[in-house]
């Protein structure tokens, strides 16, 4: 079964599909000036290992007056300047190649984000849904990966918490409509993938964007 580690690499596949592209949140290549410019354009940012899984090395970063915090495996830390928040993502990524998404203001329950896992699974020919499921992040976390101490709750469940019940279905069927077209993408680009996991989360505002794509969706 063929595995796509780059997250880089299957975002340029999706973000050529002007229906899904709108779903994918802003994002670029690490650089010190790409940050800056995001962080002008964005309340915050996450920055995020290129490959990477289970939410590991992961960092929410924000401006505040002239100083920045940075939000990593719990901890919270401000940094009075540029250079030494520059340090700490080196330090953190461990010169691992970044890529920098728009920070999305997840709806939340508890006052904890909450974002979703769609799995698919390929059977014979056929595309088969396999799971729809919430992920609550661990209190004091935003990062909602299980192996991070997040909580698994049903799809539905977990939708019909944040909004009203009369959007839960069209909030499910944005979420396995978007993976389906996916699917249909990234197999085109990538013969011979058999699973896939799709991470998305939904804004306060109740739109639906696309976070990650993993070939081996745990």
């Amino acid at each position: 079964m063929r595995l796509v580690a780059s997250k880089w690499s299957k975002f340029a596949v999706l973000l050529q599909h002007s229906g899904v592209a709108k779903h994918i949140p802003a994002m670029r290549r690490y650089s010190a000036e790409n940050l800056a410019a995001m962080l002008r354009q964005f309340q915050f940012v996450v920055a995020k290992p290129i490959v990477g899984t289970g939410g590991s090395r992961v960092m929410k970063i924000q401006k505040a007056g002239n100083s920045y915090m940075l939000h990593s495996a719990g901890t919270r830390t401000m940094y009075r300047n540029w250079n030494e928040l520059l340090q700490a993502i080196n330090r953190i990524s461990q010169k691992r190649p970044l890529m920098i998404q728009q920070g999305i203001h997840l709806a939340t329950i508890d006052g904890r984000p909450v974002d979703y896992r769609v799995k698919l699974a390929k059977v014979g020919r056929k595309w088969e849904i396999r799971a729809v499921v919430g992920r609550l992040a661990r209190p004091g976390l935003f990062v909602t990966n299980l192996c991070q101490g997040g909580t698994q709750l049903r799809g539905r469940y977990a939708v019909g918490w944040t909004f009203p019940a009369a959007q839960v279905k069209s909030k499910i069927d944005t979420m396995v409509g978007v993976s389906r077209t996916c699917t249909m993408l990234l197999e085109a680009k990538y013969p011979g993938i058999g699973m896939l996991g799709y991470d998305f989360g939904i804004d306060k505002l109740g739109s639906v964007w696309i976070f990650e794509v993993n070939t081996k969706p745990h």
